[in-house]
């Protein structure tokens, strides 16, 4: 599958079974939200960004609406991640259950202390948020983080 934002003028690719994969993950723990990291690699001209897999953190807490996730450990994986596959994080995904693919300003404080963070080395991390309702997925939204704003892929 292929995406674009306008507003940076840049694509992502992703697998339609790493979107099935996270869906599967979403449906298994509705009607609580759930979620976890995204990893994957820019082409060299950094006009592209491919989606090749998914972490789950190591401690999550999913509640109706709210979902808070650990870094604790994701460190190493992250380092053996990079090492064995020339994968690094580019961003995080979660559920709204009964909810929409639209992101909450909840989301968006997130995203702006990701891309703040002294550890997280890209400046424009990815969100994706899938609406799930009644065990099937409804919808998904991929954004990219800019300039404080949450930027859709169309």
């Amino acid at each position: 599958m292929k995406f674009f934002n306008q507003h940076k003028q840049v694509n992502l690719i992703v697998e339609e079974s790493l979107i099935a994969k996270i869906s599967q993950i979403g449906i298994e723990k509705y009607p609580l939200e759930t979620g976890g990291f995204l990893v994957g690699y820019y082409s060299n001209d950094s006009m592209t960004l491919y989606i090749k897999d998914l972490l789950l953190p190591s401690k999550q807490k999913g509640m109706a609406y709210l979902f808070e996730r650990s870094i604790d450990g994701m460190k190493q994986v992250f380092k053996k991640l990079f090492e064995d596959q020339k994968y690094f994080y580019i961003g995080e995904w979660h559920t709204h259950p009964n909810g929409s693919s639209m992101y909450s300003s909840t989301d968006l404080n997130a995203m702006i202390e990701i891309a703040n963070c002294e550890t997280v080395s890209i400046t424009n991390p990815i969100l994706l948020i899938l609406s799930i309702r009644d065990k099937q997925i409804n919808d998904f939204s991929f954004y990219i983080y800019n300039s404080k704003g949450l930027h859709r892929y169309e």
